[in-house]
């Protein structure tokens, strides 16, 4: 029956020359409820999603016939409905006005549009037989390796530390240019010490432990100034002239050095 409906929407839409949503819901695992086959007859599928504590939800396209499905749109339920995110670039960071330990400020890439993230990692001695890592929106695996790397490729030792890393907001992040925000924020937990909000960091972190460059770093840096962020933590390359003071780092145990 659904495919059978869904077939005649698509007659409809073809023969009237209109636009024809078909709203449904997702399964436990996250797959549309239905038939397979409903997914192929349809030009796009957007997903809704979100959080019980804010007041946005989240749209992905995870099929798009006429464009990308990297894309994100912000939108806020109001007394008056749906309504856009005007400044969708600081709406994951409003609420990060202190200056904590392993709180640190990255910037991601979402399709074409640069978000900036509160990325807060908590570094604690285990109190288990081996160490604990674990993670909320960021993968685990890459915090796995960062932790090897750190451990191999900095005076850091984190073979008796536990390791939570979370990116405030809800989001879920698979942007390599997060790597050095990450390494920060474990960094500033490890030490103890605050890093300034001001502060940017964007890198892509090897298993040499060398800072690498990252896609469309400038118009990150663009974003993070036009938020009035102060300062940027880049790898070693040539950027055009930009607002924001930069530091170049060329590898974790300079960060180490800065930070500590």
């Amino acid at each position: 029956q659904i495919r059978a409906a869904a077939s005649q929407f698509l007659e409809l839409a073809k023969s009237n020359d209109i636009a024809v949503i078909i709203i449904g819901h997702i399964t436990k695992d996250g797959q549309i409820a239905g038939p397979k086959s409903l997914e192929h007859i349809v030009d796009t599928v957007i997903s809704l999603e979100s959080e019980s504590n804010h007041n946005y939800s989240l749209l992905r396209a995870t099929k798009n016939r006429f464009g990308s499905v990297n894309e994100l749109g912000i939108i806020e339920m109001t007394s008056l409905g749906f309504r856009e995110v005007k400044n969708p670039g600081a709406v994951f960071i409003l609420d990060s006005v202190l200056d904590i330990s392993g709180s640190v400020l990255g910037c991601v890439l979402e399709g074409t549009r640069p978000f900036m993230v509160d990325l807060q990692a908590l570094v604690s001695k285990t109190v288990f037989g081996y160490p604990q890592r674990k993670t909320s929106g960021f993968d685990l695996n890459r915090l796995q390796v960062l932790s090897a790397v750190i451990s191999k490729r900095t005076k850091v030792n984190l073979a008796s530390s536990d390791i939570i890393l979370n990116v405030a907001g809800g989001l879920r992040i698979s942007d390599p240019a997060l790597d050095l925000a990450a390494v920060a924020s474990i960094f500033s937990s490890y030490g103890n010490r605050p890093v300034s909000r001001e502060a940017v960091f964007l890198g892509e972190v090897g298993l040499g432990g060398e800072v690498r460059n990252v896609f469309r770093l400038e118009e990150r840096l663009k974003e993070a100034a036009r938020l009035g962020f102060k300062k940027a933590f880049i790898p070693n390359v040539d950027v055009k002239e930009t607002k924001l003071k930069v530091n170049k780092i060329k590898d974790l145990e300079s960060l180490w050095s800065y930070l500590k």
